[in-house]
């Protein structure tokens, strides 16, 4: 029995492979279950689905549209969602033509415009599907730019096609690079050397562009800190104390950990938005410059607002929750902050 299913599995794998040297993260699975399962619980997985599938989250849609009328759903697991129409653009107005309303923010179960009106072509599938190819036109709809073998960040889309390591027996070797270039193939806005900011906030997606600024960019890469296969959240291996242990031995006689605050509070404050800005100095991402300047004179943005400098002012820092106090107030405190 043992000997036909292994026949009738590669025979499928087989079949499934004539056309793609990608074989679909639920055949990682297979080999890769606690692997497997954490990626499926991460936001990877759910950067873009198909409308039949996305519709059992359940996502609310745009006033007025049915599932009928979406062909993809980009996102929808933490942040926000849009969607896609039945031509391959992203919609931007109501069923009634009203402009904006389009983008659901899933932190606050709030409507909110993006790009309203316009006649936006889905270009973004290099950093949300697997297999991606900037030829043609997935499904035939003429506003989706490109083509993929899987909707989202499956397996593949990091450690490469898995055919040849399948059909080998793992005797081929998966790509396992460590290098946070890697990860900077889709955490990275622009030029990585510039840090591009908006309203008052760190753009998404800039996490490479920011541990390049950092002090960190020579001594460490993204997974020193993170299980790559993991939600965020649950990924740390290693905290900030693993290499600061004199720093954090001293702050934890502080008043401040006594009350809870922590390393990331203060370093990695959340200076970066998605979706949503919950105070001026509050978004919903955490920064990744970790360096803290003192000065009260220091400016965290350019002076046109569109870049951010290489590191977190104390207005991000501190008045986040000392909001009843002011940045030279900050200035003061901050002195010799860890043996307070």
């Amino acid at each position: 029995m043992r000997a036909l299913l292994l026949v009738v599995f590669f025979s499928l794998l087989f079949c499934i492979t004539i056309a793609s040297e990608y074989v679909g993260s639920e055949t990682c699975f297979q080999c890769h279950p606690g692997k497997y399962n954490d990626w499926k619980v991460s936001g990877h997985p759910y950067k873009l689905r198909p409308a039949e599938i996305a519709k059992y989250a359940p996502l609310p849609l745009p006033r007025g549209y049915s599932w009928d009328d979406v062909s993809y759903v980009i996102g929808g697991y933490k942040w926000k969602a849009r969607y896609i129409d039945k031509e391959g653009y992203i919609i931007t107005t109501l069923k009634d033509g009203t402009k904006g309303e389009n983008q659901y923010n899933m932190m606050t179960g709030e409507w909110v415009d993006y790009h309203p009106g316009e006649k936006k072509a889905y270009s973004c599938g290099a950093c949300h599907t697997t297999g991606y190819s900037s030829e043609g036109h997935q499904d035939n709809l003429p506003g989706v730019v490109g083509t993929w073998e899987f909707g989202g960040i499956g397996c593949e889309a990091c450690h490469g096609p898995g055919y040849e390591h399948v059909a080998s027996g793992g005797e081929v070797k998966p790509v396992v690079e460590e290098d946070s270039s890697l990860c900077g193939q889709c955490h990275v806005r622009g030029d990585p050397n510039t840090i591009p900011a908006s309203k008052g906030f760190i753009r998404h997606h800039e996490q490479y562009n920011e541990m390049m600024a950092s002090p960190h960019a020579d001594v460490l890469n993204c997974v020193t800190c993170h299980d790559p296969h993991k939600r965020a959240e649950f990924s740390i291996k290693y905290d900030c104390a693993t290499c600061h242990g004199n720093e954090a031995e001293a702050f934890e006689k502080t008043e401040m950990a006594q009350v809870g605050v922590d390393c990331i509070d203060c370093h990695m404050p959340k200076a970066s938005k998605s979706a949503v800005a919950f105070g001026p100095y509050e978004a919903d991402i955490r920064s990744h410059l970790c360096e803290i300047n003192t000065d009260p004179e220091a400016r965290m943005f350019s002076e046109d607002g569109k870049f951010a400098n290489s590191f977190i002012t104390l207005d991000f820092a501190c008045l986040t929750c000392h909001s009843n106090k002011d940045i030279f107030w900050a200035a003061e405190y901050a002195k010799d902050f860890h043996k307070k």
